[in-house]
Parts: C-alpha cells; sequence; structure tokens
C-alpha cells in the first residue's frame, strides 16, 4: 500500500481535503518547490483520478492536494479510450495507488453534447463526435432508471465508465477483490465545490 494507507484511509483523507476546500480552509500542501524537489527521483501518489478535462474542475484543488499526491487522467467528459486504460493501469501497476476515482461533475459540456445528440439528432461531424459517442450510452442508461436531469446522467456516466475501468483492467478486478485497492464514482458540484460519492467499491 502507498504510504501504508489502506483504500478506505485514502478516500477519507482525500474527503477530508474535499471539505477544507468547500469551507474556504484549504492547506495546499505539499505545493512548495521542496516537496517538488523531493519527488526529481520519483513518485507515490496514493490515487489515480479520471476526471473531465472542463478548466472548472482542477483535481488538486478540488481535494486540497499537491505535488506528487495525485495521478491525474484527464479527457473531456472523462471518456476512456485506450491510452486512458493504459495510464490508470500504469498507475495501479507501477505506481501502487490505492484508489481510483472517476470524477464526473456538474454542467459537463461533453454531456450536455450527449443529451443534445440524443434529443436532437444533432452529433458533431469533427473530432468531438468520438466524446458524444462514448457518452450516449450512459444517457440512455441514466433514463432508463430514471434520472432525466443532467446531474442524474453526468452521475450515471462516472459509474458506467468506473464499472468500465474495473471489467476492462484485470488487475483493478484482482487488486479490488484482494483490498487492496478502490474505487469511487464520484460527481462535483460547481455551486458549492462538494464531492459526493455516485457508486464505491471496496470503500464507503
Amino acid at each position: 500500500m502507498p504510504h501504508n494507507k489502506t483504500p478506505q484511509q485514502i478516500w477519507d483523507s482525500l474527503k477530508e481535503g474535499n471539505k477544507r476546500f468547500t469551507g474556504e480552509a484549504a492547506e495546499h500542501p505539499h505545493s512548495s518547490m521542496k516537496r517538488l524537489q523531493e519527488l526529481q527521483s520519483g513518485q507515490e501518489p496514493i490515487a489515480v483520478i479520471l476526471s473531465c478535462s472542463d478548466s472548472r474542475a482542477p483535481v488538486e484543488y478540488i481535494f486540497d492536494t499537491g505535488f506528487g499526491d495525485l495521478f491525474v487522467v484527464r479527457t473531456a467528459g472523462e471518456t476512456v479510450a485506450p491510452a486512458v486504460f493504459g495510464s490508470i493501469e500504469f498507475a495501479v501497476k507501477n505506481l501502487d495507488v490505492g484508489l481510483i476515482i472517476v470524477l464526473g461533475h456538474e454542467s459537463c459540456g461533453a454531456v450536455s453534447a450527449a443529451i443534445k445528440a440524443v434529443d436532437h439528432a444533432e452529433v458533431p461531424v469533427d473530432s468531438q463526435r468520438v466524446l458524444v459517442e462514448k457518452i450516449i450510452p450512459s444517457v440512455l442508461q441514466s433514463r432508463v432508471k430514471g434520472g432525466t436531469d443532467p446531474a442524474a446522467i453526468e452521475a450515471e456516466h462516472a459509474s458506467i465508465t468506473a464499472d468500465q475501468i474495473i471489467h476492462r483492467l484485470s488487475v483493478v478486478g484482482d487488486r479490488l477483490e484482494m483490498g487492496e485497492i478502490g474505487v469511487v464514482a464520484a460527481h462535483y458540484r460547481l455551486s458549492d465545490g462538494q464531492v459526493e460519492s455516485v457508486r464505491t467499491w471496496g470503500v464507503s
């Protein structure tokens, strides 16, 4: 385990960091040049986080962390692709992270575009099409469950994405079974900065 912390302890510490952030009591740990220099020989992040590329969702700020604490992978709409799976697998296998978080967020433009594609058949014809096509199944699945508003769809998309990571990466499923890693699908609210867990595996 990184830093001898269990997956639950890691998740608890990140939730505490988010509480500091939302309470305007952020400590900005590990943000000095000294800390950066200490990391020249290597890194030991405690978690890997797949989040949206949205400029309003800077992961290290949201969880009040600093240099070397989090291994962050960002794509629009936290969509997955081979390079994303590879990045997460690298963090699990080579850096021994104890937690994976898929972080969706309020007012996600990529999710809005997918909703528009479903409702009005407006699908981008450029490279953005791949993002929309990856999110459309989450829109449909959310609606089957009765979740029709954007926040419900954003949360469902984070949950589905986390589930894909568990089932696509055997190392994640194996470590989950052994209690060596936890997985969290979460939703970040721009309105108050709070991170809410949507679904969890191996942590609570």
